[in-house]
């Protein structure tokens, strides 16, 4: 699937999910050094998983940030 992110530099994150487990990541723009280390950090783990370890992070005056975009990503995807 692909998700539109709202309000961080990531545009879009591109994300395949099976059974629960993040199968596939990448995200489109934003810090790409740290979004590659974050993609590979959860590849093979389970959603809920980076869900509940990641959602609310906040980025600078943002209320959100790229992980917190991708916990959205992610409830859609397993829904």
């Amino acid at each position: 699937m692909i998700y539109k992110a709202k309000d961080v530099c990531c545009q879009e994150i591109h994300l395949e999910v099976e059974n629960g487990i993040i199968k596939a990541l990448k995200f489109d723009r934003g810090c790409n050094g740290n979004l590659q280390g974050l993609s590979t950090l959860c590849i093979g783990r389970n959603a809920e998983e980076i869900i509940k370890s990641l959602g609310g992070i906040t980025c600078n005056h943002r209320l959100t940030s790229c992980p917190d975009q991708l916990t959205k990503a992610l409830k859609e995807a397993i829904n």
